[in-house]
């Protein structure tokens, strides 16, 4: 190759390759946004929701005879229950239709929107579902109805709900908790965390038995250990009073659930079976979790319905029955 026709390549090449550059640039197009539902849902709701409260029957029934324009009520009962004695003035709503119900009423210009249900664990479903979605003012009848009347108490007083059929077989042994891995992938379309939500507790909720879906018996969990990833949703000192088998413990205060603490721990391809000592906490964290699009159902009775007379807080007692009116 001559000196020229050198020359001229140095000349050329790079002009070559600008040309091809621009070209390139030319032809990329804009990355993609990346949106992660769940992650949306999950910091929203730990930045500006209280998903569960509870309110006692001496304290629901005290504002009905006192200040009853602070207080409506929903039972979500069937409407054969209500219709044979329910709270004064409560109204019957569908589980599926709380939130329309809710809006329709204008309820939030309410002071208390208390839902009753048999145990106070359907209850705690629909109230978290109403408090993710931004309704403050609403909680869910502690211990359901059996805490109102001895005609309506059937479900707590149950043998079959209230035992301690486990107690010899709960363990101390500690189960760690996962390593951290992804969050449920979810495709509502919406890319702000309460719209997120809103659109998931409204597929939830149409579902054809919304808390049938997100609720598990004692036995049918003892019977299948390995096939839930078993949460025990209690402090650290409670869990090392006894548990099942192979539970994890999650505290409630801070909660483990929150994205910034543990909740990616918790697996997408496993059925996490959460329990707490009565079923209606779990009821509640049952329904944040479904709304985040993990497989979650919530243990009915709670530890109540495995070593009632041993565990350690919040057991169920007669006492609470109040005996308060019912109305038809």
């Amino acid at each position: 190759m001559n000196l020229r026709k050198l020359y001229f390549l140095m000349l050329i090449l790079p002009i070559m390759f600008f040309n091809q550059a621009c070209s390139d640039d030319d032809n990329t197009t804009e990355p993609v946004e990346v949106i992660n539902e769940a992650q949306l849902a999950a910091e929203y709701v730990e930045m500006n929701v209280t998903i569960q409260k509870m309110m006692t029957a001496d304290a629901v029934n005290s504002l009905i005879l006192t200040s009853p324009e602070k207080v409506y009520v929903m039972d979500i009962r069937s409407a054969t229950d209500y219709a044979n004695g329910h709270i004064k003035d409560a109204v019957n709503v569908a589980l599926k239709d709380i939130v329309t119900h809710y809006k329709t009423n204008n309820l939030q210009n309410k002071e208390n929107v208390v839902i009753a249900c048999y145990t106070g664990q359907t209850a705690g479903y629909a109230t978290a579902m109403l408090r993710m979605l931004g309704y403050s003012n609403v909680a869910d009848l502690k211990w359901g109805m059996c805490s109102w009347n001895e005609a309506t108490a059937t479900g707590w007083k149950s043998a079959t709900n209230v035992n301690n059929n486990y107690v010899t077989q709960l363990v101390t042994t500690v189960t760690a908790k996962n390593a951290a891995g992804e969050l449920p992938k979810l495709e509502t379309g919406k890319k702000v965390g309460a719209e997120v939500i809103e659109a998931r507790v409204n597929a939830l909720l149409a579902t054809a038995d919304p808390f049938g879906d997100a609720k598990v018996g004692v036995s049918t969990v003892w019977g299948n250990l390995t096939g839930y990833y078993i949460v025990n949703y209690w402090s650290a000192a409670d869990y090392a009073w006894g548990h099942i088998p192979g539970a994890i413990q999650y505290s409630p205060s801070p909660s483990d659930f929150f994205y910034s603490t543990a909740l990616k721990t918790l697996p997408t391809n496993k059925t996490i079976a959460v329990y707490c000592y009565t079923g209606q906490t779990s009821a509640h964290m049952a329904a944040y979790l479904r709304v985040l699009g993990y497989d979650a159902k919530s243990v009915l009775f709670g530890v109540n319905g495995m070593a009632h007379d041993t565990m350690p807080a919040n057991k169920w007692a007669d006492t609470e029955i109040k005996g308060f009116e019912l109305y038809k």
